[in-house]
């Protein structure tokens, strides 16, 4: 009991449930090691009972939680409406607030009058002048104790649903949006201190209606490509399809630095940092330097060998070999890195160092290092693996132009990803560039060694046993320590959502779930073995909300698979858009047959794949069971597996054809595709995605859940439906690509232009 009740204060589960009518209980074991890296002894009976002792004390003696968070026009927290009379209140601002926001701060003091007496203030509260002149608010609590405020007729404590009534108190006085500290000093107790978030409603809202792409951008070469998609090829994409088709956004996947190192892992998703691009996806020749650069005839050698690459993958069958590619580009940019900076080049990145700061500082290093000493931290020199360390430092002066070599190689990809979301707005893209937030890092990447006080070392992020996998998933990513992102105010986070939204139109972010809870996995155990550790979802979706506001973008949650009860409602409530791909939405609680499509969602993206499932011509086909039953992935006969599909399949189409969405009738594969998207555009979701392989007809799945080497994920090129790789080019000029797009932009919209496939002519 004392160890469930300690496993509950640090918010670790001792049981979860897999479906309403089940309860596993997890193994003490995996509890004691969840503390463990939690920072809490719980190893023998004597240690469960110190630790409950320490952390019921803390918990009852305390006048605020960790964390507080205001809602813009919302009512109160319970916390602050509920402090004792005669407190007295400080609002130190965070230091990085937006001059164009707030301008100078300083700390604010305030003292809850007596109780029952009119509101006052100790003093007078010094003023926080905004650009405008005009002064902003500043917190003022009352004393009045009055009890908790319930919003929408709830207790205090439980999740809210649309806030009704329960207007703030007379005495309250919005604060400046931010992320500040609050110190209180009740009568005859110590003062404590909390983080003070205060936060807009909701994110930004795109467009009621919208169509554009999915990609992954290594997939979408060019007759410009070095072998892999790069962020040219997304520019042109975004200008070509906005222009064109109508489009308002491009959806890729993580761009993320990658692990250093040949093989490095090819996956977009097991990042060595999520704080900065990946420098393999810099268009080389756009690169303004490219044109001053001395010795032409190692470039011209670079871009031949480049070209030999490219025509292997798409004329002679072979993958995409991002290490082939990464060699090539990291020894052309070392060549430009020789060529002098013009003064404002040299002040534009001045300004990008000063802005990135200390972080970009480690980002770099970890690189530098890495190319001496190997990928993984944990196997280098002792003293290196502190990045505070002596021996740190005196390699980060050793070391000093490789380090400047990696900042600039940030800068440089930083530069084009805000060019793509320029051409794509200049399309007149109301959205633009989605961007990928990956779930985690690689546990020897640059984040997790710069950054180590914040993961949970021994740790794995994956997910617990479910229909589709009957032994769990590990994912080999630690997770964040949810007690350290309290303790620093949520730097981490919010140091990494200002990085990736500072250059996107929209944010998708992989398992939004884990914003609530994570699955952890302690090392040498098995995924069925872990348990679920709950963050503050309150403040995470608060500094979520406010970064997005921040910077204007919309964002996705990819919400599918195993979700917990009132999780979809609370991303819904703060404007974060689910994810629906057709093939999964169903009456599950009723009938299980397809909902019609007035009954989905309005909040969402709608699609008929992902980059993790079948093209929509694999599952029309049935091609996708035949593929996993050729690598020994089927738990069933195959003709078991192929009536299943194909039943589920036939239901699909019929509910189709009965809507008047097949008109072509049934056996034509691109006509079914066609009659799928109709189908997205008959329901209110706000966003549609079309995967841009099924443009092509591409049978293919990009990645193959549960495959290592058996299948190549990660490094396919965009194909049409006989196989054969396409370029961006080719895509442009395809008759099926403008027969699918017409169903989704049939008419010209006035100022646009429109590509006509070939063999059109003009009327």
């Amino acid at each position: 009991m004392g160890l469930s009740r300690l496993a509950a204060l640090h918010g670790v589960a001792t049981s979860y449930s897999p479906s309403a009518d089940v309860t596993v209980s997890v193994p003490d074991g995996t509890v004691v090691a969840v503390l463990a890296a939690l920072g809490v002894d719980a190893a023998t009976p004597e240690a469960v009972q110190e630790a409950l002792a320490a952390a019921e004390s803390a918990a009852g003696s305390r006048l605020l939680p960790p964390t507080l968070v205001v809602w813009t026009g919302e009512p109160l927290p319970p916390a602050l409406t509920a402090l004792p009379p005669g407190t007295e209140l400080t609002v130190r601002p965070e230091e990085a607030i937006r001059p164009e926001e707030t301008g100078p701060v300083r700390p604010a003091r305030m003292r809850t009058p007596a109780r029952d007496a009119a509101p006052a203030v100790s003093g007078q509260a010094p003023a926080v002048v905004s650009a405008s002149g005009q002064a902003p608010a500043v917190v003022s609590v009352s004393g009045q104790a009055s009890g908790a405020v319930s919003v929408s007729g709830q207790a205090p404590g439980q999740a809210s649903g649309a806030v009704s009534g329960a207007p703030a108190p007379g005495w309250w006085t919005e604060p400046p949006l931010g992320v500040h500290r609050l110190t209180a000093r009740a009568p005859e107790q110590p003062a404590e201190s909390c983080t003070l978030i205060v936060a807009p409603a909701r994110v930004p809202q795109p467009p009621s209606r919208s169509h554009g792409f999915l990609v992954q951008l290594y997939s979408l070469l060019s007759a410009r490509s070095w072998g892999m998609g790069d962020l040219g090829d997304l520019a042109d994409l975004a200008s070509w399809s906005g222009r064109c088709l109508g489009a308002s956004f491009v959806q890729v996947n993580p761009l993320h630095a990658a692990v250093l190192g040949s093989p490095t892992d090819p996956s977009p998703y097991r990042p060595s940092s999520r704080r900065f691009p990946d420098p393999v996806h810099l268009r080389v020749e756009s690169v303004p330097e490219y044109g001053h650069a001395s010795d032409r005839a190692a470039l011209d050698e670079l871009r031949r060998r480049a070209a030999e690459l490219s025509d292997g993958v798409l004329n002679k069958g072979a993958l995409i070999d991002r290490d082939a590619v990464w060699e090539l580009k990291r020894q052309a940019l070392a060549i430009l890195a020789g060529v002098p900076l013009t003064p404002g080049r040299r002040a534009e990145y001045c300004d990008f160092l000063a802005r990135q700061g200390p972080a970009l500082e480690d980002h770099a290093l970890w690189c530098a290092l890495a190319e001496v000493h190997g990928s993984d931290w944990h196997g280098w020199p002792a003293g290196l693996r502190d990045p505070r360390s002596r021996e740190t430092a005196r390699a980060r002066g050793e070391l000093r132009d490789r380090v400047d070599f990696h900042c600039r190689l940030a800068w440089l990809t930083d530069t084009q990803l805000a060019d793509a979301q320029r051409a794509a707005r200049d399309a007149g893209m109301a959205v633009g560039i989605v961007h990928d937030l990956a779930v985690g890092v690689h546990p020897g990447g640059a984040d997790t060694w710069a950054q180590q006080d914040a993961f949970a070392h021994g740790m794995s992020v994956g997910a617990p046993p479910d229909a589709f996998n009957a032994r769990g998933q590990d994912w080999g990513l630690p997770p964040w320590r949810p007690d350290a992102l309290a303790a620093s105010g949520y730097a981490p986070f919010r140091g990494l959502l200002r990085g990736i939204l500072g250059r996107a139109g929209a944010l998708r972010i992989d398992h939004v779930m884990g914003l609530f809870r994570l699955w952890w996995v302690p090392e040498g155990r098995p995924p069925t073995e872990g348990t679920y550790v709950s963050q503050d979802a309150e403040a995470m979706l608060a500094v979520l909300v406010l970064e997005a506001h921040r910077a204007g973008t919309v964002v996705v949650g990819e919400d599918l698979g195993t979700v917990e009860p009132g999780v979809r409602e609370a991303l819904a409530r703060r404007g974060v858009l689910g994810t629906s791909v057709l093939w999964f939405e169903r009456d599950w609680a009723g009938t299980g047959r397809p909902l019609a499509p007035e009954e989905w969602r309005t909040d969402c993206l709608a699609t008929a794949t992902t980059h993790d499932l079948p093209s929509t011509a694999a599952r029309l086909t049935g091609d996708h069971v035949t593929l996993r039953h050729r690598l020994g992935l089927l738990t069933r006969p195959l003709d078991q597996e192929r009536t299943e599909d194909g039943a589920d399949t036939a239901e699909w189409l019929g509910l189709l054809s009965r809507l008047g969405l097949l008109p072509e009738g049934g056996g034509d594969e691109e006509a079914a595709v066609r009659a799928v998207h109709r189908f997205l555009l008959r329901t209110p979701a706000r966003m549609t995605g079309v995967w841009l392989p099924d443009t092509m007809g591409d049978r293919r799945p990009q990645n193959l859940p549960g495959t290592w080497d058996e299948y190549p994920n990660w490094r396919l090129p965009i194909a049409d439906a006989e196989g054969r790789p396409v370029t961006l080019e080719e895509l442009a000029a395809s008759p099926r690509l403008h027969r699918l797009m017409e169903v989704l932009n049939p008419r010209q919209e006035p100022g646009r232009t429109r590509t006509a496939p070939p063999g059109a002519r003009p009327s």
